[in-house]
């Protein structure tokens, strides 16, 4: 899988190519965990992908919560 760089593209593979709707509550759960630097599957996020990745896939779902209210 290619690191996505902006956040149309992130968006397009979130919602088309895994079918995932961004509804408030996924998104307010997904930057819940992402914001959690103990969840296990931000830890493995940031081992496969990065800080600066993170940091930007958290950003995409803060437009994305300001997009959805």
């Amino acid at each position: 899988m290619r690191t996505l760089k902006t956040y149309d593209d992130w968006k397009h593979c979130i919602t088309e190519l895994c079918g995932i709707p961004l509804t408030p509550s996924y998104v307010e759960e997904r930057l819940a965990a992402l914001r959690n630097p103990q969840d296990d599957k931000t830890r493995k996020f940031v081992a496969t992908w990065g800080e600066a990745h993170l940091a930007c896939v958290i950003g995409w779902f803060e437009q994305a919560e300001r997009d959805v209210r």
